[in-house]
C-alpha cells in the first residue's frame, strides 16, 4: 500500500510538472533569454550589491533598467524603423498590383553599369502593361506575404525582447536562492555528481557568451577600420550598428552591404571593390573561426563538439541555439564520458 501511494504521488508529480511546462511554453524562449542575460552579467550584479549595501532590489532594477537604456530601445527603434520599411514596401507592391507601375524615379537611369538596361526593363513593363503584370502579380502577391510576415517576426522579436528584460529582474533578485534549489534538486536527481555538471553548464554558457559578445566586438572593431579606410561617412556610428547586429546570425551584411553600394552609387568603384572584400572575408569571415575558438577556449570540449553545437543549435532552435547546442552536447559529452569510465571501472 505504501508503494502503492508513493507510485501515486509521482504521476501526481509528474502530471503537475508536464502541466507547469505547458503554461510556460509560450514563455520558454523569453526565460532563457532572461537567464543567458542575467547568468553573463552576473559579476555586475555582485558587485553593484555590494555598492549599494546588500540591497539586491534595487541593484537588480538598476541593472534591468541599464539594460533597457542599452539594449532594448535601440533595438526596439531599430525594429520600428525595419517594420516601417517592411509596410512601406508592403504598401508599394499593393499599389503596382492594382495600378500598375509608376514613373521611373530619376536616379534609376544613373545607377553605374546597370541603369541604362533597368530603365528599359521599366519602360517595357509601363508600356505593355497589364499583360506583364498579369504575369507577375502571384509573385508580386507571394512577395507581399513574406514582407507582411517579416513584419509580424519583428513585432514578435520585440515583444520577447521586452518580456526578457521583465524576466531578468527576477533572475537577478532571485538568482542565488534559484541556483540553490536547482542545486538541491540535481543533487537528489544525481547524487554528489550534481555540482560538477552545474559547473559545466555555467561554464559551457560564459564561454558562448564571451564568443558571442568577443566576436561581434572583433567585427565592429574590424567594420570601423574597413569603414574608415573606404571614406564612409559616419563610420564610428556603422561600426555600433555593426556590433548590434553582430549578435544575430547575418547581422554584419546589413552594414557593409548598403556602404558597399553606396560607394558604388557614387562612382567610387575601387573602394565599393575593396569594401566588398573586406566586408565578406574579414567583417562576416572572422565569425567563422574566431566564435568557435573563444567558446572552445578554456573548456575540455573537443573543438568538433563546439562547432556542432553552434551551428546544430542555429539551425535547431534559431538564435537561442547558439547557447542551447554547445551546453547540451557538452553535457551529454560529459555523461558518456562518465558512463564510460564507471562501465570500465566495473
Amino acid at each position: 500500500m505504501i508503494n502503492n501511494d508513493r507510485l501515486l504521488v509521482q504521476i501526481l508529480l509528474l502530471a503537475l510538472l508536464g502541466a507547469g511546462v505547458w503554461v510556460m511554453a509560450p514563455f520558454i524562449s523569453a526565460l532563457l533569454w532572461g537567464a543567458i542575460l542575467a547568468f553573463a552579467s552576473w559579476p555586475l550584479m555582485r558587485l553593484l550589491t555590494r555598492w549599494l549595501g546588500g540591497r539586491e532590489t534595487l541593484a537588480a532594477a538598476l541593472l534591468t533598467t541599464l539594460w533597457i537604456l542599452l539594449v532594448a530601445l535601440p533595438l526596439v527603434w531599430l525594429g520600428f524603423n525595419l517594420a516601417d520599411h517592411v509596410r512601406d514596401a508592403t504598401a508599394f507592391i499593393r499599389d503596382v498590383r492594382v495600378d500598375g507601375l509608376p514613373d521611373a524615379p530619376h536616379w534609376l537611369g544613373g545607377i553605374p553599369l546597370v541603369g541604362e538596361r533597368l530603365l528599359v526593363i521599366w519602360n517595357t513593363i509601363d508600356e505593355q502593361g497589364a499583360a506583364l503584370l498579369a504575369n507577375i502579380k502571384p509573385y508580386l502577391g507571394q512577395v507581399g506575404n513574406w514582407l507582411l510576415a517579416r513584419s509580424a517576426q519583428i513585432g514578435g522579436g520585440i515583444l520577447e525582447l521586452i518580456l526578457s528584460l521583465v524576466f531578468v529582474f527576477f533572475f537577478y533578485r532571485d538568482g542565488p536562492r534559484l541556483a540553490a534549489f536547482t542545486q538541491r534538486l540535481l543533487e537528489r536527481l544525481i547524487g554528489e555528481r550534481a555540482e560538477y555538471y552545474l559547473g559545466l553548464v555555467a561554464g559551457t554558457v560564459q564561454r558562448v557568451v564571451n564568443g558571442v559578445i568577443g566576436t561581434a566586438a572583433a567585427q565592429a572593431v574590424l567594420a570601423l577600420i574597413g569603414f574608415l579606410i573606404a571614406g564612409v561617412p559616419g563610420a564610428l556610428v556603422l561600426g555600433i550598428v555593426t556590433f548590434l547586429l553582430s549578435l544575430i546570425p547575418m547581422g554584419p551584411p546589413l552594414v557593409w552591404i548598403p556602404a558597399t553600394a553606396w560607394l558604388a552609387w557614387k562612382g567610387d568603384y575601387g573602394t565599393a571593390i575593396f569594401l566588398g572584400i573586406w566586408g565578406t572575408f574579414i567583417i562576416s569571415g572572422v565569425d567563422n573561426v574566431l566564435k568557435p575558438y573563444l567558446i572552445s577556449r578554456g573548456g575540455n570540449l573537443p573543438l568538433v563538439i563546439v562547432l556542432l553545437g553552434v551551428f546544430g543549435g542555429l539551425l535547431a532552435f534559431g538564435f537561442i541555439g547558439l547557447f542551447i547546442g554547445p551546453t547540451l552536447l557538452a553535457v551529454a559529452y560529459s555523461l558518456l564520458l562518465d558512463w564510460s569510465k564507471s562501465t570500465v571501472r566495473s
